[in-house]
């Protein structure tokens, strides 16, 4: 059970507020203010990752076999659609007459 709070649920979670964070970031300050958001989102989540790994490994045993895969590929795939979803609410917060400027 501890696998499955540690490995899965503790990613998804953080993941999770990074990606309402940042959708309010590019919603309400713009895709430059994002991208530095992103940046430091980068280092909070690198922190929460190690604490996860030092927690499940050295405080409460679990095997580094079984529990380091699953966090690491669940925070890889939920980074990857969290990527996708702030990319699709930046291609949508472009002005007008910046896109107008692409297609030329």
């Amino acid at each position: 059970m501890l696998y499955f709070i540690l490995g899965v649920l503790a990613p998804l979670l953080i993941n999770l507020l990074h990606l309402v964070v940042g959708l309010l970031v590019v919603l309400q300050r713009g895709n430059i203010i994002s991208l530095g958001f992103t940046g430091i989102s980068f280092v909070t989540k690198s922190f929460a990752m190690i604490f996860l790994t030092w927690l499940g490994v050295s405080k409460l045993g679990l095997d580094f076999q079984i529990y380091i895969p699953i966090l690491t590929f669940v925070w890889f795939f939920t980074h990857i659609c969290e990527a996708f979803v702030i990319n699709h609410y930046m291609e949508k917060n472009v002005p007008e007459w910046l896109q107008n400027l692409q297609l030329k």
